[in-house]
């Protein structure tokens, strides 16, 4: 991670297939790598199917819709960046596609997370060059 963004925050470094990712999120779209062989969807990106083998992949669409599989509580945070917004909870996102995302369910407090709660995909433009997919409430 860089923080070389105007966001202020730690930023993934936009290079190869993570940059690609980040530029779908841009345009309003949560794409992942799904295997051209056996189908099976995946992130974080990689050249190959874990399942299969396969190097074959497109970067397919996502329904955006999913549920909270599991979060954790932040009281004291590991950057000093995120630190007027505590408590936080980052969250793992299972999506209907069966990937599993780390991010975050705004306009939700912590305490009112629940397991298996469904959430949809919306996008956080916070810079000219970085986009973040987030979630909310469905």
């Amino acid at each position: 991670m860089s923080t070389t963004s105007a966001y202020q925050r730690p930023v993934p470094t936009m290079e190869g297939m993570t940059a690609e990712f980040y530029d779908f999120c841009a345009r309003g779209e949560l794409r992942f790598q799904q295997c051209g062989n056996c189908g099976t969807w995946r992130h974080v990106p990689r050249l190959m199917c874990a399942d299969c083998g396969s190097w074959e992949w497109e970067w397919a669409r996502s329904s955006g819709r999913g549920r909270l599989f599991t979060w954790t509580v932040v009281h004291r945070p590991m950057h000093p960046a995120f630190a007027e917004q505590l408590p936080y909870a980052p969250a793992m996102i299972e999506l209907e596609e069966g990937v599993r995302m780390i991010s975050w369910v705004i306009d939700c407090p912590p305490e009112e997370l629940v397991r298996g709660m469904p959430v949809a995909v919306v996008f956080e433009r916070v810079d000219d060059s970085l986009t973040l997919p987030k979630f909310r409430r469905a």
